[in-house]
């Protein structure tokens, strides 16, 4: 019956090894030359060890007559070592290469030992060969579908990612003329085509067209871009065409940076990934000395206290079948490739995480702290209101301008906006910008000091509130207060919803921080649900702030701050873990976050908590599964209840489930 079954599954091998090499083997990029390499070997070793069993044994008997006593036996052992040798030799050789270069204990050796002894048993006894080939055939047929299994997913990961363009556009004499992308100096004008990948960031100078940014962010929906706004490369030009003027090396644009980031990630290793190494340091000379006790110690107790005969045979097979069902392969390739699949799978929904250490530590998220301008708010500033003025609205305005004209900020841009022309910075000297407070500026020789109530306290100027929500730029010219400016932040329309959305993934507290002013703070806070509103912060005291909430996390919980990764820098650095958002193109945010969202949806930071927590749960799955199995296995095979068949299950079978089970982390992305 035993054979019947062996023989069936060696056919099945047989036309499955040929239809994987005859027909899926001729596809373009389906597999590597190793593998359809490999699957020949299989091929011909499964058929070779299949004629084999088949052949009566009078064949064999029959060469004794003809050629001498004991040939029969000879050429059959030639050739079942022939058929071990084509199937098994580069495991061979892996084995004694570990063991010249000091690194004995690990599958290699443990196969090779199990199978080389098994023969050996079969020689002593002019027994059956085949259990020592079967072993590793089966062995080696799960070594090829694991190795496909890795490179289908990291073909899986490069297909999402497949955002590196191979050419750029360079219109010369009039003729476009297509150059390597790393040539493109900063500054020129490139042609996107539609159809075409933009290869380079820059600024969209003629043309107006649709994007498709889904690689990049996740996000489905084109988005459209006019001249004058700017473009990052790893988009897709779809209808229009564009001209360009490139504003980054190819090097260092944001196309490049992503593929680097993605590519070096798995150089960041989970505490799962340390403890499967240190476990498998430890694990592999510890079976390696169990068995070797199970063979030696059984049978000089049975000599010595017993009295009976040793049985070597029996116990050395128990030994051999214990080292095959003790491999412990399962174990060090699924959990490496469940975080490497997960990293590639969130990549697709538009979230980019360092390392397997970040995404371990997400799913352990309890506090959650939050920049309020850029992340929970859309940043985009507008003037609602002015009060109080003493002078024109239109000049007050124009004053606020100016003062402002030489800053950045968002609410600098927005005053540019309200005043509806353009300034003359010549107007402006002896600009100071006070951190936290403000700007005092010389504007056509008037002194002008524009900014928060801190300021008018600095300068001693009496002030007047004002009741609206928002953020208040109170205004003084010639040391008189002149009135006050109010601006609104506009908060995003999914940041109530990813709040909830925390709260359904077992985030315990929301946190806000804000330089805006208190009552602005509980006013967006008390908005979205948030927690806890801290106000008037400069960016030193963000960073006290989350010293202060780290000391109160609970346990083994992780606080997560959120920030819009340009000016958060500090922050990002400090939390245990730091994630930046809308941060397309920005270097600030690749450099100092751990998790970077390719747009500026907050809804994104809840996703990756689940993307993280649906990894762990899987990586959990194949430790139990392997550890589990192995166990039951080892016990079945020291009492003589298994057989090396049952540890090609316990080896090959299990791998291949927790492999199989592994590549479920590619599909995260649609949680």
């Amino acid at each position: 019956m035993q054979a019947l079954i062996v023989n069936t599954l060696l056919a099945v091998v047989i036309l499955t090894a040929a239809y994987l090499w005859l027909v899926v083997g001729r596809r373009e990029g389906s597999m590597t030359q190793k593998q359809k390499s490999m699957l020949r070997r299989i091929f011909v070793s499964a058929a070779m060890l299949l004629v084999l069993q088949l052949l009566p044994a009078r064949v064999f008997a029959g060469l004794d007559g003809i050629l001498f006593p004991g040939a029969g036996r000879l050429v059959r052992f030639v050739l079942y070592l022939a058929d071990y040798y084509i199937i098994g030799h580069d495991i061979l050789k892996k084995a004694l290469k570990g063991i010249r270069n000091r690194r004995v204990f690990d599958e290699n050796f443990l196969m090779a030992l199990a199978t080389v002894g098994a023969m050996a048993l079969a020689i002593y006894e002019n027994g059956d060969y085949l259990e020592a080939i079967a072993v590793m055939l089966f062995y080696q047929v799960g070594e090829w579908f694991q190795s496909y299994a890795v490179g289908k997913s990291r073909r899986s990961i490069s297909d999402l990612m497949d955002i590196r363009p191979d050419y750029a556009n360079v219109e010369q004499e009039g003729t476009l003329m297509q150059v390597d992308p790393e040539e493109v100096e900063v500054g020129t004008i490139i042609v996107v085509q539609p159809g075409e990948k933009v290869p380079i960031d820059g600024v969209i100078v003629e043309g107006t067209s649709s994007l498709n940014t889904s690689a990049l962010t996740g996000e489905s929906l084109p988005r459209q871009a006019r001249e004058g706004d700017e473009i990052i490369s790893g988009c897709i030009n779809m209808t229009g065409l564009l001209k360009v003027r490139t504003t980054k090396d190819f090097g260092q644009s944001t196309a490049s940076k992503i593929l680097d980031l993605v590519e070096n990630a798995s150089s960041r290793k989970s505490k799962s990934e340390d403890f499967i190494s240190r476990f498998a340091r430890i694990y592999t000379p510890a079976v390696c000395c169990s068995a070797l006790a199970l063979a030696v110690l059984p049978p000089l107790v049975r000599v010595a206290g017993l009295g009976l005969s040793p049985q070597w045979s029996t116990w050395l097979y128990r030994a051999l079948t214990f080292l095959v069902i003790s491999c412990p392969c399962a174990l060090v390739i699924s959990i490496p490739l469940s975080f490497f699949a997960g990293i590639g799978g969130a990549s697709q929904a538009g979230i980019l995480v360092k390392g397997s250490n970040y995404l371990e530590a997400l799913a352990q998220t309890k506090i959650v702290v939050f920049d309020k301008t850029g992340t929970l708010t859309q940043g985009v500033f507008e003037v609602s209101a002015i009060h109080h003025n003493q002078m024109e609205a239109e000049k007050l305005l124009e004053y606020a301008a100016l003062a402002e004209s030489a800053s950045s900020h968002p609410i600098s841009k927005s005053l540019h906006r309200a005043c509806g022309k353009e300034l003359d910075r010549t107007r402006v000297q002896d600009v100071e910008e006070i951190s936290g407070n403000g700007v005092v500026a010389t504007v056509d020789g008037v002194q002008v000091a524009a900014g928060n109530d801190k300021l008018m306290k600095r300068l001693g100027i009496a002030y007047k509130d004002c009741h609206h929500t928002g953020t208040i730029i109170h205004m003084a010219v010639d040391g008189a207060y002149a009135g006050h400016i109010v601006i609104s932040d506009i908060v995003k329309p999914q940041s109530k919803a990813a709040i909830a959305g925390l709260r359904a993934a077992g985030v315990e507290k929301t946190v806000m921080l804000t330089g805006d002013a208190q009552k602005v703070a509980r006013q967006v806070a008390a908005d979205l649900g948030i927690d806890q509103a801290c106000s008037e912060l400069l960016p030193a005291d963000k960073v006290d702030k989350v010293e202060e909430l780290l000391s109160q996390k609970p346990g083994k919980g992780k606080l997560v701050f959120v920030g819009d990764g340009i000016n958060d820098a500090p922050v990002l650095s400090r939390a245990d873990i730091g994630i930046a958002m809308g941060a397309m193109g920005s270097d600030a945010a690749i450099e100092a976050a751990d998790v970077v969202l390719m747009d500026d949806d907050p809804m994104k930071i809840a996703k990756a908590i689940k993307i993280s927590r649906k990894c762990l749960g899987i990586v959990y799955q194949n430790i139990v599964l392997a550890l589990g199995v192995k166990l039951v296995c080892l016990v079945l095979g020291a009492f003589g209840l298994g057989n090396m068949y049952l540890a090609i299950f316990a080896d090959v079978g299990v791998m291949i489930l927790a492999v199989l089970n592994a590549i479920r982390c590619l599909f995260v992305s649609k949680l």
